[in-house]
Parts: C-alpha cells; structure tokens; sequence
C-alpha cells in the first residue's frame, strides 16, 4: 500500500535542457504555420498547450484545435531530434539522482510525475539523463491531459489510485516544482507543495509564497526524504501550511 505519494515537476526541478526544450517550441510553430514568433514566451509553470497557444497569439493567430495539435505532434517530434544533444547542453538538477534513487528502493513510497510537458517530452528529457526509471509515468498527469496546469492533480490522483489498486489520497501527495504555478496547481488540488529554488525563482521568493517547504535545491538528501517520505504509511499529520521546519530552509 503506497502510503506517500511525489509527483514531480520536470523542467527547473529534476532537469534542465540547455534551451533546447524551448527552442522546440518555436520550431515546431514554424514547422506549421511558417514562422515562429519574434518574442519570447515565459515557459515556467506553463503546460506545453498552453504555451504553443500563447505563441500561436503573438503571431495573431487564433489557437484552432487542428493547428495546435500539429504544433504539439511537431514539437513532439522536434525534441526526439535533439534528444542525444540533451546530456551534452543540459543536466539534471543537484541531488536529484540520489533522491530519486532513495525514494524508488522506499516502500509505501511511489514518485510520478505532474508536469506541463507533453508524455512522449516527459519521456525523452528523463531518459536523456537516466532517471526515466526512478519514476513511474503511469502515476501522474502531463500537458497532454489539459492545458490547464490546476486541472492537472485531480488527473494524477484518479490514474494513481487506479495503477496502485488503493485510493491515493491528496493529503498523502506532495507536488515537487520550482514555480508559483507549481503551488498553485499543488493548493487547487488539496496537495502539498515542496518547491525548489533551482529553476527561474530564488529561494526567498518561492518561500514567501506560503508552500508546505521550500529549499534551495534536493542535495540534502536526507532533508528531503524526511519531508517527503516521512511516516509513509501514514496520512500527513495535518500541520499547517508552511510549519514544516524545511519551509524557512
């Protein structure tokens, strides 16, 4: 019975991929429609339909279902181009290779994903740096589910519950992200919230936010298991927002 449930954000959490995840975007819009906007989109937080949507406005086109799911299939395609490229531009964030190895050999603990990014994008950025089998992708919820990132929980929970054979709970989940929007889907669907200062937002900003904890990266291994793993095969104990002693870390 998984007592604990982690669901993970990609891009700025676990990974970064050199801009060559965002320079797919932009590709892939030229790819179809013939051009690629001048401006650049601000990605962080934002599910991948969302921000082929916002760059389909800055060209003035209107998001019709048929144009952006060719972007989305183009941009799909386009980070497979890349994929060995990943390593060489990118990395995984500090300490997660160790945190994801910890939490994989815990029982009662079981690590998915809640991500923006599209499923087969989920896929390629993991395994361009070996963690694609530290997590399930079968637990979780991605772009591909709904544009709307709060949407997202609900959708993890229900496909969770249903690959565990047992009811997983909100209270029992902690969304791991490195941006407001991460909180913010993490609150619309009764989750906890650890959010990590090593994407675009600094640490004192993300923990004035109000989430469960706030560090500044995951290489206090042992920090981050308490938290996310602690008394897994128990329900949280309930404490309010932000009491934990890693909210202030």
């Amino acid at each position: 019975m998984v007592g604990r449930l982690v669901l993970w954000d990609i891009d700025g959490t676990l990974v970064h991929t050199g801009g060559l995840g965002s320079e797919s975007f932009y590709l892939a819009v030229a790819d179809v429609v013939g051009e690629a906007p001048t401006e650049r989109v601000a990605m962080s937080g934002k599910t991948d339909p969302a921000i082929v949507v916002e760059q389909l406005g800055l060209l003035g086109l209107a998001p019709d279902p048929e144009v952006l799911d060719a972007v989305l299939d183009a941009l799909v395609r386009r980070l497979a181009e890349v994929a060995d490229h990943l390593p060489e531009l990118g990395c995984a964030c500090p300490g997660v290779v160790e945190v994801l190895r910890a939490l994989s050999a815990m029982p009662g603990v079981a690590s998915g994903l809640l991500t923006g990014n599209l499923r087969p994008n989920a896929v390629v950025k993991l395994a361009a740096f070996g963690l694609d089998g530290l997590v399930d992708f079968d637990l979780g919820a991605y772009g591909s589910d709904d544009i709307d990132r709060n949407a997202l929980v609900p959708i993890a929970l229900e496909r969770a519950s249903k690959a565990l054979g047992s009811v997983v709970p909100p209270e029992a989940t902690w969304v791991v992200g490195d941006t407001p929007r991460d909180l913010e889907c993490a609150r619309a669907g009764g989750a906890r919230c650890l959010l990590v200062a090593t994407g675009n937002y600094g640490l004192e900003e993300l923990a004035a936010l109000g989430p469960d904890a706030a560090l500044p990266d995951l290489t206090d291994t042992a920090a981050v298991l308490g938290l996310l793993a602690g008394a897994a095969h128990a329900a949280p104990s309930g404490a309010p927002r932000g009491d934990t002693p890693a909210a202030s870390a």
